[in-house]
């Protein structure tokens, strides 16, 4: 997991004139600004700091603003410790202002065609106006980004971060945590060279991208449509384009020659060129029970609606529980710890062992999230309950920020494609998600939880711990109360996993659970209640009246 550089081994992002905005309000307790001063001077370690590499200076703010650091310092640590609270009220509109017009000129140190990043803290709600101005900010090419803290308020610090907000946008719990989004600050600008890290698969140049790689060609070269392999220029002659290659659907060019490729629905005949029309619903023994739809080399069947595929993929019935495609998403965050991570992958087996894993039944898919998110395995890997679970035992844990927003996104766009095993809309199979977490949201979820419902996905929502009831509810589908459970311990979610039933027809259970505490008042009058009874019943079948 990313750990702060030693001092013999700098991050070297390049140049970056870089200015941290503190909230030094009064709200802001003695001690939890002596955790920022630390935070700052932690970030401030794992960089080059230098005129020619990273030049830093920090801003405080309240009812007024000061220019603490000055980017020039020759000891940025040293101004950063000296720094005296100012404790007054907290307007973040003027601070970004002044930063704007003050902090980034060349008078204190901004240079040009450098990029400027500027970090704003806050532990409250602005009480000026920041929309405008921070789009200004973000006009003149400053990156922000928006660190909320305990009391902060998300819709602000959205209004003054930049896109994409999953990157820009962060909200802790408490000051003591703050140190999470330093880490995944210096994921951003100290991250992993891809192109050394992985076998890229690049024939001739591979180049990062933030978080990514892609493959370039020499010059004299073009890149092939597998995105990794090159091709000479002047040896891709243009035979398509001389009118004779005689396909009967498209021509591809290729090195010295063509080949013929068919419209989707179409196969190429023995000789290369003609296609035709596949409709093996009418040339095979498809066996569907109400109607065969054909795709391209194959088909599938499809049932009347209100009726749903059973697991032989031929006929249909009112109902089953087994035939559904599920991804579940589990938090590997910083606060879940190791052996609590241990239980969830438990958690996710007792899931498992509760359905019918097949291709044709339910499909399985795991993703993993934290400040990035992680496809453990899409639905089309495994097809046995064994090989799920065995995959998952192997998971290794993530350990950051809790990004939940981020993964919604990933697996509507990602884990419930074809591409990675969801079956088709038309097929009509059941889509379920599992949301698993431990705490508060770094990002937004609104956005993504609604566009999951309303792509017909049945969205559960599991908490422990430190899990917000309310982000739990805006995740789950109606009726909310049979789609959300919470538990303050991990070892609980055994009891969860042992009764939740991820069923999708109306007339089965929708899986409510009811962990009861067997010390609240109700409980105990309950369970006395039972025992008298059972007492008296065994009282009079073995105890005689004499």
């Amino acid at each position: 997991r990313p750990t702060w550089s030693s001092q013999d081994q700098k991050c070297k992002p390049g140049p970056l004139d870089l200015i941290f905005l503190i909230d030094s309000s009064r709200s802001v307790r003695p001690h939890e600004f002596e955790t920022m001063r630390k935070f700052m001077i932690d970030i401030l370690n794992s960089l080059e700091i230098g005129p020619d590499s990273t030049r830093v200076g920090v801003v405080q703010y309240s009812s007024q603003v000061r220019g603490s650091v000055d980017p020039l310092s020759v000891d940025v640590v040293a101004g950063i410790r000296q720094i005296v609270p100012l404790a007054q009220g907290t307007m973040t509109g003027l601070a970004i202002r002044y930063m704007m017009n003050e902090a980034f000129t060349a008078e204190q140190g901004d240079r040009p065609k450098v990029p400027n990043v500027a970090v704003i803290v806050t532990d409250g709600r602005p009480q000026d106006r920041v929309a405008e101005v921070a789009a200004e900010a973000r006009e003149r090419g400053i990156e922000i980004f928006a660190v909320g803290v305990a009391r902060a308020d998300m819709t602000s610090l959205r209004a003054m971060a930049s896109l994409p907000f999953e990157d820009h946008v962060f909200l802790e719990e408490s000051f003591d945590l703050i140190h999470q989004f330093g880490l995944q600050f210096q994921d951003a600008f100290c991250g992993l060279d891809l192109c050394k890290e992985m076998d890229h698969g690049c024939e001739h140049v591979c180049e990062n991208s933030p978080g990514s790689f892609h493959c370039l060609c020499s010059e004299g070269y073009t890149l092939n449509e597998d995105g990794k392999t090159c091709t000479a220029i002047d040896l891709l002659v243009e035979f398509c384009s001389f009118g004779n290659d005689s396909c009967d659907h498209h021509c591809v060019n290729m090195l010295n020659g063509f080949y013929c490729t068919c419209k989707e629905g179409h196969r190429l005949q023995a000789d290369g060129k003609t296609c035709q029309d596949m409709e093996m619903c009418s040339s095979v023994q498809h066996g569907c029970e109400h109607q065969c739809v054909n795709t391209p080399g194959s088909y599938y069947c499809v049932c009347p609606e209100g009726q749903l595929l059973q697991d032989d993929g031929k006929s249909c019935g009112a109902c089953t529980s087994a035939n559904i495609d599920l991804v579940l998403l589990i938090d590997g965050s910083k606060s879940v710890r190791p052996q609590n991570f241990e239980l969830v992958k438990k958690f996710v087996n007792q899931v498992v062992d509760s359905l019918d894993v097949s291709a044709h039944g339910t499909r399985v898919g795991l993703v993993q999230y934290s400040s990035r998110v992680r496809t453990e395995f899409p639905l089309n890997m495994y097809h046995t309950a064994e090989d799920i679970k065995a995959a998952v035992m192997k998971v290794e844990y993530m350990e950051k920020g809790t990004m939940t927003g981020l993964a919604l996104k990933h697996m509507l766009e990602n884990s419930f494609s074809e591409a990675e095993g969801a079956r088709p809309a038309a097929r009509s199979v059941p889509r379920v998600g599992l949301v698993f977490t431990d705490g508060r949201s770094q990002d937004d979820i609104s956005e993504y939880a609604k566009k999951a419902k309303e792509a017909g996905i049945t969205m559960y929502a599991v908490g422990v711990g430190k899990a917000v009831e309310d982000e739990l509810r805006e995740i789950a589908s109606e009726p909310v109360e049979k789609h959300f459970y919470y538990t303050t311990d991990f070892n609980a979610i055994s009891t969860i996993a042992d009764n939740l039933k991820l069923n999708v027809c109306p007339e089965e259970s929708q899986g409510e659970v009811e962990v009861k505490d067997p010390c609240a008042c109700e409980n105990l009058v309950e369970f006395q209640q039972n025992t008298g009874s059972s007492l008296e019943q065994l009282t009079q079948k073995h105890i005689l009246p004499d």
